[in-house]
C-alpha cells in the first residue's frame, strides 16, 4: 500500500472545481492507500503573513473537507502546524537547499512579480517546506496540480540529495499521483479557463441559493447558433460541462438538441443549470454548517489526525537525526 500525501490550502472555500477536480478523487484514494491530508497553515503565511483570522479559516476548510467525504477513520487529516516535526525537518533540508535553485523556481518568480512588497524568506524556501511535508511521511505519491509539478520535482531532488550526501537509501523519491481520466477539469463561468478562487469565476459549496442563481445567470454566453448543428463555442461548452456534472443526462440531451436545432434559449438553460447546482450543493452546504458548529467533533478530528501524523513524523525525524549524526551525550 502506497503512502500518499496531499496538502489542502488553509484559506478560501471549496468550489465545484475543487470538488469534482480533486475531492472526489481524494475520497477514492483513501480507500486504496495510506493517506495523509493536511491543512497547510504554515504555507499560507508566505502570502498572508498577518492573517486576519487564521484559526477560523482552518476550521472552515476542515469542516468543508469532512462534509464532502474525507474520512478521519480511514486517513490522517491534520493541521500542518500541529505536527512540530515538520519545521525541524524543514530546517534540516534547508541546510542542503541552495539559493540559486530556489530563486529559479517558477512559483518563486511568479510570487516576486505579483507580491513585490512581500518577498520573504518563507516564500523563497516554499519548495523546501513542501518537501518536508512530503518526506516527513516518506510519501510515495503526491497528487499535484500543474502549478505544483516543479515543487514536487524539487522534493524528489531533496530526497535524492539527502540519500546521496549521507550514503543511504532512506527517502523514496515521491511521484505524482495520476488520476488519469478520472481528473475532471471544471470550467468557470467567465467563458474561458477553469474554475478558480483567483479568477473569481466559481460557485462555492457554501454559497446560498440566491448567490448561485445570480452567478449562473451572469455566466458568459454568445449570440447563439446561426445554423443547424453548428459548433459549440467555448463559453457554451463550459455551461454544458457544468450541466453534465450536476444535471440528469436527459436534461443535458434536451438542451443539446435545442442548440443543434437553433432553438436554444440561454436564459432557460441557465435557469435549469442554477436549479440543478442548488439541488446538488444544498445537502453539502447543510452538512458543512452542521460540522462547523460542532467544535467538539472538529477538535477530536484534528487531535486524532495530529496523533496519527506525529507517530509517522517522529519516527522519520528520529531516523533522519541519527543519519545526520545527532547524538545524545
Amino acid at each position: 500500500m502506497d503512502t500518499v500525501l496531499s496538502g489542502i490550502r488553509s484559506t478560501g472555500n471549496l468550489h465545484l472545481g475543487n470538488y469534482f477536480g480533486a475531492v472526489k478523487n481524494f475520497i477514492k484514494m483513501q480507500e486504496e492507500n495510506n493517506c495523509y491530508f493536511f491543512i497547510a497553515d504554515y504555507h499560507s503565511l508566505t502570502t498572508y503573513p498577518t492573517p486576519e483570522d487564521l484559526h477560523n479559516s482552518v476550521k472552515s476548510v476542515l469542516a468543508e473537507y469532512l462534509a464532502t467525504g474525507l474520512n478521519p477513520e480511514k486517513s490522517a487529516i491534520y493541521v500542518q502546524s500541529d505536527v512540530r516535526e515538520i519545521p525541524e525537518l524543514y530546517l534540516l533540508l534547508n541546510m542542503n537547499a541552495y539559493v540559486g535553485e530556489l530563486e529559479r523556481t517558477t512559483s518563486f518568480k511568479d510570487k516576486v512579480r505579483t507580491q513585490p512588497n512581500n518577498v520573504n524568506a518563507g516564500l523563497l524556501t516554499y519548495p523546501v517546506l513542501m518537501a518536508a511535508d512530503i518526506l516527513i511521511h516518506k510519501s510515495h505519491k503526491v497528487p499535484v496540480g500543474k502549478d505544483q509539478e516543479q515543487n514536487l520535482e524539487m522534493a524528489r531532488k531533496f530526497a535524492k540529495r539527502f540519500n546521496h550526501m549521507y550514503k543511504v537509501d532512506y527517502f523514496p523519491e515521491p511521484q505524482p499521483y495520476n488520476f488519469g481520466e478520472q481528473l475532471v477539469k471544471v470550467p468557470g463561468l467567465d467563458g474561458t479557463g477553469k474554475m478558480g478562487k483567483t479568477a473569481g469565476n466559481g460557485i462555492y459549496l457554501i454559497d446560498e441559493d440566491k448567490a448561485i442563481q445570480k452567478k449562473v445567470m451572469r455566466a458568459v454566453t454568445d449570440s447563439g447558433p446561426t445554423e443547424l448543428n453548428s459548433l459549440i463555442s467555448e463559453p457554451i461548452q463550459n455551461l454544458f460541462t457544468l450541466m453534465s456534472l450536476v444535471s440528469t443526462p436527459d436534461t443535458v440531451e434536451f438542451f443539446k438538441e435545442k442548440y443543434a436545432n437553433c432553438e436554444i434559449r440561454y436564459g432557460d438553460m441557465k435557469k435549469q443549470l442554477a436549479e440543478d447546482i442548488i439541488k446538488f450543493v444544498t445537502p453539502i452546504r447543510k452538512r458543512i454548517l452542521e460540522i462547523k458548529e460542532d467544535n467538539e467533533y472538529l477538535r477530536k478530528v484534528a487531535e486524532q489526525g495530529a496523533e496519527k501524523a506525529r507517530a509517522s513524523a517522529s519516527k522519520t525525524l528520529k531516523e533522519v537525526r541519527e543519519i545526520i549524526g545527532f547524538r545524545k551525550f
